[in-house]
């Protein structure tokens, strides 16, 4: 049993009614940000979803985070705080003293069986400053999307320096899909018995249909009689919206009425305002910024379809398993784990390639009825049989486990 400095013991045993016992041990989640603030963050909608039902598989969490506002608790429970350890306006030295300051107090004052990292750059100030297995969530290869962004040299240097220490401190691996591990063993040269596949999950009751297409879009205010395509992203380069944009422009000659919605907020926004403006699409593309998380659920139930258009460096597309738990078909490009998320529950929902002309062809195809894609029904359906996040919470236990034995 792994116990703190102080020698208190972490590991608690609980017997089922089946005579079965059940060890609970305690770990420490080193996070980016505290709940999904903005939309398309999948790393931090993984983070929170995780910290929120890891207890019930017997893991008890506490968190380090940056990303509020300012720094204070923002609990789930009693017994599983997420602390924000600094503003997220802080310094990057502000920000990486108070990560390593936060674990060291942790590690004095409360027991923890294992460290588990979502973020390499707050998981690094932390090392040394416990002996306690670590687990590493790759949520994808730090320094090849900072490239992708526009990081220079020095810049993606830095941050493989950082992945590299981080991950040759870490005992196991978490990936989301067999993309990523290919990534992790051929970029990173893990071996491949350090590395588990577990796919990111949705809540699948807050996602569930409770009314129709048309009354989510009389909700929202949405035309009702067009076909809407959604894409909740952050605006960034490698998500691939200037391409979708594209492609709608493409796609309208065949769909005048097609119209799309990019639901999130980043630094490619106004480069998108002035493409949507030269290509006369105010008709055709609205940019919504920050949708609400609570309004998520309605607004992809709203949409005739989801697209995901990534070019680069996708590990899951959460965003997608969102949607078909909603009951709206989810378009994804051949990208990563895209493929992954959709390709048992329907090949056509896969576009042919990432290009504009592909992306553009298979929404018309979809909007037209020449591609069938699944029902209402057989989306939510599949999202709940594959992405229950009572699953994912279980099978990521099971990798702790083995970090710990």
């Amino acid at each position: 049993m792994n116990t703190t400095r102080g020698e208190i013991p972490c590991q608690t045993a609980s017997r089922h009614s089946n005579g079965q016992v059940e060890f609970r041990f305690s770990t420490l989640q080193i996070g980016h940000g505290w709940k999904p603030e903005k939309a398309g963050s999948g790393l931090d909608r993984v983070y929170f979803s995780l910290c929120k039902h890891l207890p019930d598989a017997g893991v008890d969490i506490q968190g380090l985070v940056a990303g509020n506002p300012s720094p204070g608790e923002a609990t789930l429970s009693e017994d599983s705080p997420i602390t924000s350890v600094c503003s997220a306006r802080a310094s990057l030295p502000v920000r990486l003293a108070s990560f390593r300051r936060s674990c060291h107090t942790r590690f004095e004052h409360v027991g923890f069986d294992l460290v588990a990292s979502h973020f390499p750059l707050f998981a690094f100030p932390t090392l040394g400053t416990f002996d306690t297995p670590l687990v590493t969530h790759f949520h994808g290869p730090w320094a090849e999307e900072g490239i992708v962004e526009g990081d220079g040299f020095a810049t993606s240097r830095v941050k493989r320096w950082i992945e590299t220490r981080v991950y040759r401190n870490t005992a196991r691996f978490i990936v989301l899909s067999e993309a990523f591990r290919t990534v992790l063993i051929q970029q990173y040269r893990v071996p491949p018995e350090r590395i588990s596949i577990v796919p990111g999950g949705v809540d699948v009751e807050r996602f569930q249909p409770t009314m129709t297409r048309h009354t989510a879009r009389k909700k929202l205010g949405w035309p009702t009689g067009r076909p809407i395509l959604l894409s909740v992203r952050r605006l960034v380069r490698r998500v691939g919206l200037d391409r979708l944009v594209n492609a709608v422009d493409l796609a309208r000659q065949r769909c005048p009425d097609l119209l799309l919605h990019i639901a999130g907020t980043g630094p490619l926004g106004s480069d998108l305002r002035r493409q949507i403006d030269d290509l006369g699409l105010g008709n055709h593309v609205k940019l919504l910024g920050l949708v609400p998380d609570d309004d998520l659920p309605t607004a992809y139930r709203a949409a005739t379809i989801s697209i995901v258009p990534t070019i680069a460096l996708e590990g899951f597309g959460l965003v997608a398993v969102e949607s078909l738990a909603a009951g709206t078909p989810a378009l994804v490009t051949p990208v990563g784990g895209l493929p992954e998320v959709v390709c048992d529950l329907s090949e056509s929902l896969i576009t042919e390639s990432a290009s504009i002309k592909h992306i553009a062809a298979r929404i018309v195809d979809v909007v037209d009825g020449t591609v069938s894609v699944p029902t209402s029904e057989a989306c939510t359906a599949f999202a709940r049989s594959h992405y229950s996040w009572k699953s994912v919470a279980q099978k990521t236990r099971t990798v702790y486990e083995d970090a710990l034995s």
